[in-house]
């Protein structure tokens, strides 16, 4: 089959360090062509300014990778869909749940893929962390997700901004993760959500969720981490201890640490590729909706300005 077409809209760093050397290792697909108005893509791709422009002047694309901040997502993907075009959506999928909603029943009107891709869900040791769970009666679970804004987020406004969801763009991450490995259904229970004085997204959240059995999972979310970071997921289970490590690369068991092959990216543009050949669409909102949750029923305190 001939590959699919793939125009990347949105060149950022996200866009070179992951998105560009998937889709380049994968004979799926083929990049034909880049759109940003502020960043040219690889040399010898053809590049444009807007997404509007690539569709007056450009060459026949069959899909589009959005790299672009959730905020300006779906207008879009909207665009993309009433072309025929297949979507893949960087995390979070947009910046409401109604945005997603939408257009995920706009693909299905049009009948082309539309893919809510979750990233960490395809790090090493996440498939046979939830294998291991499966089987096992959970007691409780807590997430550690510490960084340090200013060495990862950079100049990154954006994500400080309403629908950029602060420190939850990297703690999404970790929902992400969780709603997959955990064998049953977990919900809010109450959240208190650090916000500077001069921002109007949170940069620390501590948060208490419920699984539909009773066991407790707390989350600590900080974006104020110096020194060493932390990407951690811990389970306590009837048959022991669970710990993810380095945002789910590394799998400690009771028998031990699993060394598994790291496929996020190359990982989810194989599952874009199967989606678009099999005429379906994969759009999961469970761990954007927990973030929804935790913005409309989270308490809100104020802490000291942030300035990047």
């Amino acid at each position: 089959m001939d590959p699919i077409r793939i125009a990347i809209v949105g060149v950022g760093k996200i866009a070179r360090d992951q998105h560009i050397p998937a889709i380049e290792g994968n004979p799926n697909f083929s990049i034909g062509a880049t759109v940003s108005p502020n960043h040219r893509g690889p040399e010898g791709i053809p590049h444009f300014s807007s997404l509007e422009e690539l569709i007056e002047k450009g060459p026949a694309i069959d899909a589009v990778a959005l790299c672009t901040p959730p905020q300006v997502r779906y207008d879009l993907a909207a665009l993309a869909l009433s072309k025929g075009m297949h979507v893949f959506l960087e995390k979070p999928p947009g910046a409401t749940l109604a945005e997603v909603a939408a257009l995920e029943s706009r693909a299905e009107k049009v009948g082309v893929t539309l893919f809510a891709s979750w990233h960490s869900r395809y790090a090493a040791g996440v498939a046979p962390a939830r294998a291991w769970l499966a089987e096992r009666t959970i007691l409780s679970a807590k997430i550690v997700w510490r960084e340090d804004v200013r060495v990862w987020h950079p100049g990154q406004d954006w994500i400080w901004e309403p629908g950029g969801l602060g420190v939850f763009d990297p703690g999404i991450n970790a929902l992400s993760i969780a709603t997959h490995i955990m064998p049953r259904p977990f919900f809010l229970k109450e959240a208190t959500l650090s916000l500077p004085a001069n921002r109007a997204a949170p940069i620390a959240a501590d948060i208490e969720f419920c699984d539909t059995a009773g066991a407790e999972i707390h989350m600590d979310l900080d974006w104020r981490q110096t020194g060493p970071q932390s990407w951690d997921i811990i389970v306590e289970t009837d048959a022991g201890t669970l710990k993810l490590a380095n945002g789910g690369a590394v799998l400690t068991l009771p028998s031990g640490t699993e060394h598994n092959e790291d496929m996020e990216y190359p990982g989810l543009y194989a599952r874009f590729a199967n989606l678009i050949r099999g005429g379906r669409s994969d759009v999961d909102i469970a761990p954007l909706r927990l973030v929804a949750d935790a913005f409309l029923r989270g308490k809100r305190a104020l802490v000291e300005e942030f300035h990047d």
